[in-house]
């Protein structure tokens, strides 16, 4: 019982540090676009898809009861 508490435990810090960076992107794609004279359409796609990458993990964080006031 320990081992799987030490394990999930773990893997929530991977989760919290993953939607970090995945965030960090996209707020860095959002302010590339912002800042574009004319936006390029694969720049929308990778922000897009960064964004959604970011509710996932939301998401998957929340469905786990997740803080970050914990970690």
């Amino acid at each position: 019982m320990f081992r799987k508490q030490k394990l999930r435990k773990e893997f929530d810090h991977r989760l919290i540090d993953l939607m970090g960076n995945i965030k960090k992107d996209w707020d860095q794609k959002s302010e590339m676009l912002r800042m574009s004279y004319e936006p390029d359409d694969e720049l929308k796609y990778r922000m897009q898809l960064s964004k959604a990458k970011y509710v996932f993990l939301f998401k998957e964080a929340k469905k786990r009861k997740l803080s970050i006031k914990d970690q």
